[in-house]
């Protein structure tokens, strides 16, 4: 890959595992300094370490999105081992087999709010956070919230992952507006189905949980996207080609959506 982002420092949140690590390499690829953060920070540390052993600047950070205090020290951290964050990515979501389906009329108070808070509330603290200290530095920046075509599509079992989603929607629009103004842009990605650890065969997967398994679809492209197709285009939406984006959601689905 080019150096787009050579001399930047970039955060993403769930960096150690699937997407998120794709991201993280295709940014490391571009030039960039990352750190990877992540609730299981031993995952991520072994990442780093494997980044680090073939020349690349990585670090790994313990994070759990729900807190603003971690949210405040990685970035802190960051700031101490690479320097200022250019770029906030908020990937880290619960997603795959780490999300519980729940049949709406089964869906708990507890449930919900936990997959809430992870997959929305994290993204609203990762971007507050990042750009209070975009702002401060007055040189602009870029951030990144991965989302999901189930921002757009209905998924049966899954209403708390849907509404979060969709919610990121609503989120990089209105930071998008309000952080013009100093340079920041906010852009998501919505993936569709995606090849990782934990959605290895979604279909199985759903159907072993007690979804029915009618609701899905055929990708027109006629294979599984791949993390590294995730991570090139956060390069291009964190970079200075994409300077006149914002607010704009971008669907990485060979085709998903379009039918």
């Amino acid at each position: 890959m080019n150096d787009r982002l050579k001399g930047r420092t970039v955060v993403v949140t769930g960096g150690g595992t699937g997407i998120g690590l794709g991201i993280a390499r295709c940014c490391a690829e571009a030039g960039a300094a990352v750190m990877i953060a992540q609730r299981r920070v031993e995952i991520a540390e072994h990442e780093a370490e494997r980044f680090r052993s073939q020349g690349f600047s990585v670090h790994a950070q313990r994070c759990d999105v729900r807190r603003r205090e971690d949210i405040a020290a990685l970035l802190d951290r960051t700031e101490h081992l690479l320097g200022p964050v250019d770029v906030m990515i908020n990937n880290a979501a619960l997603t795959g087999m780490s999300l519980e389906l729940r049949p709406f009329m089964e869906e708990t108070d507890e449930h919900w709010r936990n997959v809430v808070d992870i997959n929305l509330t994290g993204a609203f603290i990762g971007t507050q956070e990042a750009a209070r200290r975009m702002i401060d530095r007055d040189v602009g920046g870029a951030i990144i919230n991965i989302s999901s075509v189930a921002q757009f599509a209905a998924q049966e079992g899954a209403s708390a992952y849907c509404a979060s989603k969709a919610g990121l929607d609503g989120l990089t629009k209105s930071a998008a507006i309000e952080l013009a103004r100093h340079r920041i842009r906010v852009n998501s990605i919505a993936p569709g189905d995606i090849h990782t650890e934990q959605s290895d065969n979604p279909r199985e997967d759903a159907v072993s949980r007690g979804a029915s398994g009618k609701y899905f679809r055929h990708t027109p492209l006629d294979r599984r996207g791949r993390p590294e197709e995730i991570g090139r285009v956060a390069v291009f939406l964190a970079s200075d080609d994409a300077g006149f984006v914002t607010g704009a959601t971008w669907l990485v689905d060979g085709g998903f959506l379009g039918y």
